[in-house]
């Protein structure tokens, strides 16, 4: 979403009107689900995508008369099979759309949301529907309260970690989630993390990477990190605090390290904690954990080997297994 405004928001403030295009609801089996969105331009060129193919051209065209009109619209697209064929799909599937026209007035409303993504903190677009339309556009921070729209409390309660359309007849609200605070951190700036990090980046995590390597802790290995921190390993309180939304990856030079940041992992509400490392010396680090007070519940919590078994071995392949690992656990919770 914040690319997206990145190219929306110069434009209205050019005095176009932009038709932002959100996917309200799927069923079946469509391109893409809730949450999808495209930005369609006055002279037709989009940005983001609501699925592609012909879903996509008859949701830009309804765009430019929504835009014509200066409002918003909700359509609905029931897809049977032989409907779904004709619009290039497989099989057939349910989708509600929201076409809104965006205008300079609503500036302030998006930079203020562009501004609230930079943090690490949890941000949700609101939107309340009524008779089909959008009445007003608001999002939530981390403390659930509604700003630049009305409506809080009916709002703090659909602030989860999926879109949730809720309607009561004509009214209601759709919500969705468009910045989490979550942080993964990883331990260690070495060829894995390398690889790991621009994947992680590339499906919507937030990455600090930590080394007390000064020539590896650097950006010119880690364009894509969000933080980069030269510290201590023995001391990671020192430089970051851990809440239950972050995820913890370890993967230092050496095994005394691994061990003594895992110990310190332990102590945190992470809810995710993985170390690499193969199976004799993740036992050996079992063992070190248990002779320092840690019991089997502890170590419960610890993905090791880290990764989902695909049988990778090169540090591309590692990273997609860790990555993959890491969607799982996202998406379970």
């Amino acid at each position: 979403m914040k690319e997206l405004l990145s190219k929306v928001i110069p434009a209205l403030k050019q005095g176009e009107h932009v038709v932002l295009c959100t996917i309200l609801k799927s069923s079946g089996s469509t391109p893409r689900g809730a949450g999808a969105h495209m930005a369609v331009f006055p002279d037709g060129r989009t940005e983001g995508t609501v699925g592609g193919g012909a879903v996509e051209l008859a949701v830009t065209k309804l765009a430019g008369e929504v835009a014509d009109e200066g409002g918003s619209r909700v359509e609905h697209y029931h897809l049977a099979p032989n409907q779904a064929a004709d619009l290039g799909m497989v099989c057939g599937g349910d989708l509600a759309v929201l076409l809104q026209t965006l205008k300079e007035e609503d500036v302030p409303m998006l930079q203020a949301m562009s501004q609230a993504m930079e943090g690490q903190e949890n941000i949700w677009l609101a939107v309340e529907l009524r008779d089909g339309k959008a009445v007003q556009t608001g999002f939530c921070c981390a403390d659930r309260r509604l700003q630049f729209a009305q409506g809080t409390q009916s709002v703090q309660s659909l602030c989860r970690s999926h879109p949730v359309w809720e309607m009561n007849g004509e009214e209601g609200w759709y919500v969705e989630p468009i910045h989490s605070g979550t942080m993964v951190y990883v331990f260690g700036a070495g060829h894995v993390s390398r690889a790991l990090v621009p994947v992680l980046k590339s499906v919507n995590f937030a990455v600090t990477v930590y080394d007390p390597r000064m020539m590896l802790a650097d950006r010119t290995w880690f364009p894509q990190a969000d933080r980069i921190i030269c510290g201590d390993f023995a001391d990671i309180g020192a430089h970051i605090h851990v809440t239950a939304e972050d995820y913890m990856i370890i993967m230092t030079p050496g095994h005394e390290a691994d061990r003594e940041v895992l110990a310190q992992a332990l102590r945190t509400p992470a809810t995710y904690v993985g170390c690499i490392g193969s199976r004799r010396k993740i036992s050996a680090t079992k063992e070190y954990l248990a002779q320092r007070g840690f019991d089997e519940a502890d170590w419960a919590r610890v993905h090791a080997p880290i990764g989902l078994p695909i049988g990778g071995e090169t540090p591309a392949e590692i990273a997609i297994s860790i990555a993959a690992q890491l969607i799982e656990h996202r998406s379970k919770r």
